[in-house]
This record gives C-alpha cells, structure tokens and sequence, in this order.
C-alpha cells in the first residue's frame, strides 16, 4: 500500500556520521505527499461508512489512520532530532556554526539556532549575581575551582574579585581561581600548568 518513507528518513538521518546532515527536502516532502495521499484514500472511504453504514473498510480505515500517525511521527523525530544535534552544537561549538554546518541545514533551523542562542546568552548573563556565567567553558564540571597557571608575559597587577592584587611577571607561576583567568588563558597571558 505504502512504502516506509518516514522510517529511513530517518535511517538515513542516524547512520550519517556528519554532525548534522544536509536537510533532506525531497525525503521531508515525499513522506507528507505519502501522508497526503493516504489521508485522501481514507477519507473517501470513511465517507462511505458514514453515508451507508457499511463496516466492510472500516479496519482498512484504522489501518490508514495508523499510518497516518505513524508517518507524521517519523517526520517529527526526525526534525526533532535534527533540532537536538543543533543544540548540542550550540554547546560544543559556540554561537557561531561553521559554514559547513550552516550549509546543512535550513532558514528554520537557522532561525531557531540564533534564537537558542540568544536565550542561553541571556540566560548566562542573568546568574552568579548578574556578573555573568559562560556554562559552555566546562561542560564536564571541574575538579576544583582553582588552578595553577604560569604567566607567559609581563602583564603587572590583576585584581581578583575578592580584591586581591597579583602582580603577573613572565614565567611566575600562581593559583588563582579558575572562573577570574580563564579570559587571561585564552588571551595567551596565562598558561594552565596541569
């Protein structure tokens, strides 16, 4: 009666080993003309049982239903799968996709990409007292909330929140805590001694 596009869009979807693949349009809309198609054979089907009575395609009804229900949620695991990888990029990757992710997917996902992200930006700068979060640094919590860090330059004197000075010399070594030098790491001035 119907072939299973529903289902290998989304095996076709799993078995890729891209971080996200190209949207599949062709698969999207060939499952809703499937879906478009049996909603059609039914319907003239369930007029007849309503005008005559006749139970003999009654369970070819159901039948049809039953695909129907199926298909729309193949279509919707798929899109939200899709939607679940995006986010994970968002986590792992930043709020600026690399153009060979945004060649892969479509303006709604794009659109919905840019507003996550704003959400989690707004997010971020509203906790820890309005100073601000970045909860993407460490996905995996840390350790401890200092670290040892060598100086690769002559910076001079950094506060830290609690008011303390440090004067940074070129190859002092400090322990200082992690959430106040992680912007002087990424910078090139301090270096993470593991």
């Amino acid at each position: 009666m119907s072939s299973d596009k529903g289902f290998e869009l989304i095996r076709e979807f799993e078995r890729s080993t891209d971080p996200i693949p190209a949207f599949n349009d062709d698969g999207v809309r060939a499952v809703l003309e499937d879906i478009t198609k049996i909603y059609q054979e039914n319907y003239a089907h369930a007029l007849s049982f309503n005008e005559t009575g006749d139970r003999k395609f009654l369970p070819l009804v159901m039948y049809r239903h039953r695909l129907i229900q199926r298909q729309k949620r193949c279509v919707l695991a798929y899109l939200a799968n899709r939607l679940f990888r995006l986010k994970r990029l968002r986590w792992h990757v930043g709020a600026i996709l690399p153009p060979e992710i945004k060649a892969c997917i479509n303006e709604p996902e794009t659109n919905w990409f840019n507003n996550y992200s704003k959400i989690l930006a707004e997010y971020m700068a509203s906790i820890h007292d309005g100073y601000g979060l970045n909860l993407t640094n460490d996905i995996k919590p840390p350790k401890s909330l200092y670290i040892e860090v060598r100086c690769l330059t002559d910076y001079g004197k950094f506060e830290l929140e609690n008011g303390e000075i440090i004067l940074l010399k070129k190859n002092s070594q400090h322990y200082l805590p992690k959430l106040q030098c992680e912007q002087l790491i990424r910078q090139g001035i301090l270096q993470h001694i593991i």
